[in-house]
């Protein structure tokens, strides 16, 4: 018999009166009065091992098995007795009768208990290999896998072709900073690991392979947190003579497909929003769909109210006054609390917000002594009757405002309103829908301005097309001018990001005098792709989505960390290997760098 017949998550009744030979580690080991239980366990799960003291020496061996010692089982599969089915369990109905049993090698005793849940994930990752075993890291790794594969059946049904772009390639700043990695061989000159391929797959499109793609790492030397890593796996996809509309239909059809056929979830309707709107009516590019608040906009009947917070807001450049109701937060004994509110006042400080203000909807037939705020006094009857009308409040209501530049408010309120729509409150008042809700936002801003350095940045990238007849706006009017810019949204994640691209000479021109990027600097930076786009460039488009941002959507997981097998902490740093560390001299020597003082004062 071969060293394993079967994994023992997979042994079932089906197998009932045959021979199987195990292998796996020790989970439990457990002397009931002569008998001694092992919980056996592979990746596809557990099964639970007799061994019986009638065969003395596989008895004498399972006496001094201890927890992670790594096993092989030859037995009997027989039905449990009854009463002691384990229903939980694929093998929950049978039992292997060990007959002989070797331990294939012994483990020191773990840090932790492999079926404990309460591991810091510090202890998590430096023992990230024992981490690894554990069920709840198994199934997220094996969910990781299925979705690739299926992925890769869906574009190879659609006559995509699988290419690899490079790691090491040139350093082009656009956004996040670069990972630079120094050349031994050209003195002073590094390559960057790539923050996407797509440069790349865009002389792809170009060198006529019209559908491209790969599931690839890309790099980003950036702040991090719970949904970022340094380094990320990225579906990368470019398509060419394909419209935005063909595009979003393609890949939304691929999105369902993974979804259904891995994890049996139909995502139904993925509605399809603007950009304009979704920070309109959400504040957010990327609204989570399952919380019912929306923003009410106040900024023109603010202008001339007594509360300066308000006028203030709404008379300057780029300023904005909203407001939030949340049906029943005044509700006596059921609302949210003067303690609640102070902390959501504290929590929409973090967003850059000065504070909190709101109205308690009493009783609405009172007119203003209905109503319970110390703000109520300084907003006039017509202003007033405006925030009251426009939002539809209700007796019992509790009405949130934001004022100040259009970004602040956005994020603070915008946050502010999945707080509470994922609040225990919010789920108990109906705001909150426990439902999948995917959608497209469409139709970005070709460039938003940068009071820091007093000139337009890309959206997106600096190669997204323009909406047709938007082409002189660059010129007349950046602040006027839409992409064909598309964002594939679930839940309040970003699931995937793209754009149909510049494909001609002229028009990509008009972007980078936009940008204020100069002839010269555009030749450094982007010159083989310019080169490139004089050769016929076909139109193309595509777009790139995140596969560990899907997986920890499917798994629920609160952080992408626990769908990645050797994932970085906040601080870019792997528990595991000690990563980064310090290399020797010699090392640095060969690549004519000298490192300064660290601990030497920084001048500017």
């Amino acid at each position: 018999m071969a060293m394993r017949s079967h994994y023992c998550g997979l042994v079932t009744e089906a197998l009932n009166g045959q021979t199987v030979s195990l292998c796996g580690w020790v989970n439990r080991r457990r002397d009931h009065g002569g008998v001694i239980f092992i919980d056996l366990r592979d990746r596809e799960g557990y099964v639970q091992v007799v061994c019986d003291p009638d065969r003395a020496e596989m008895f004498n061996v399972a006496e001094n098995v201890r927890n992670e010692f790594c096993i092989q089982v030859k037995g009997l599969v027989r039905a449990r007795p009854e009463g002691t089915t384990n229903e939980g369990l694929k093998s929950g109905k049978i039992e292997v009768l060990c007959h002989e049993l070797i331990v294939l090698n012994e483990s020191v005793t773990p840090p932790f208990q492999i079926d404990d849940d309460n591991l810091s994930e510090t202890t998590r990752l430096t023992h990230r290999v024992l981490d690894l075993r554990r069920p709840y890291m198994q199934n997220n790794l094996m969910l990781r896998y299925k979705v690739s594969m299926e992925v890769r059946k869906y574009l190879d049904e659609n006559g995509f072709v699988d290419i690899e772009t490079p790691m090491l390639t040139k350093s082009t700043p656009e956004g996040a900073r670069d990972y630079l990695v120094p050349s031994r061989v050209h003195d002073g000159h590094f390559f960057a690991l790539p923050q996407s391929p797509q440069l790349f797959k865009q002389l792809l499109m170009v060198a006529g392979y019209d559908r491209y793609y790969q599931i690839t790492k890309c790099f980003r030397d950036e702040d991090l947190r719970a949904d970022r890593q340094p380094e990320f796996t990225q579906i990368d996809i470019e398509t060419s003579f394909l419209s935005e509309e063909e595009i979003r239909d393609m890949f939304q059809g691929m999105i369902k497909r993974v979804f259904t056929n891995t994890i049996g979830v139909d995502l139904g309707e993925f509605p399809v929003m603007t950009y304009q709107d979704a920070m309109h009516i959400y504040g957010s590019d990327k609204p989570d769909l399952r919380v019912k608040l929306q923003f009410t906009e106040l900024t023109d009947v603010m202008g001339d109210v007594d509360f300066k917070v308000f006028s203030g807001a709404a008379n300057m450049k780029g300023g904005r006054v909203v407001a939030l109701r949340v049906p029943n937060g005044s509700v006596e004994g059921g609302g949210i609390s003067r303690g609640e509110i102070d902390a959501y006042t504290e929590f929409v400080k973090i967003y850059g917000a000065k504070g909190l203000a709101y109205i308690r909807v009493n009783e609405l037939a009172k007119g203003r002594d209905g109503l319970q705020s110390p703000i109520v006094k300084n907003i006039h009857d017509a202003a007033l009757a405006a925030v009251l009308e426009r939002t539809g409040a209700q007796d019992g209501d509790l009405i949130f405002f934001g004022a100040d530049k259009a970004k602040i408010v956005n994020d603070a309120i915008g946050a502010l309103r999945i707080k509470i729509g994922h609040s225990e409150f919010g789920k108990k008042n109906g705001l909150f829908e426990n439902r999948w809700a995917p959608m497209w936002v469409v139709d970005f801003p070709m460039f938003e301005f940068d009071d820091e350095s007093q000139r337009y940045t890309a959206v997106h990238h600096p190669f997204t097309a323009p909406k047709d007849g938007h082409e002189d706006w660059m010129v007349t009017a950046p602040e006027k001018c839409i992409s064909k810019g598309y964002d594939m949204v679930l839940n309040g994640w970003e699931m995937g990001g793209g754009s149909v691209r510049i494909h001609r000479a002229d028009v990509q021109q008009k972007v980078f005098d936009a940008l204020k990027i100069t002839p010269e600097e555009a030749q450094l930076k982007f010159g083989f792709l310019l080169d490139a786009l004089q050769y016929g460039a076909p139109p193309h488009g595509g777009l790139a989505f995140g596969l560990d941002r899907i997986v920890t959507l499917m798994t629920g997981a609160e952080s992408i960390r626990d769908v990645i097998a050797f994932p970085k902490t906040q601080r870019a740093q792997c528990l595991l290997t000690q990563a980064p560390s310090p290399v020797d001299e010699k090392q640095l020597r060969e690549l004519h760098i000298r490192l300064r003082n660290l601990d030497a004062p920084k001048t500017a």
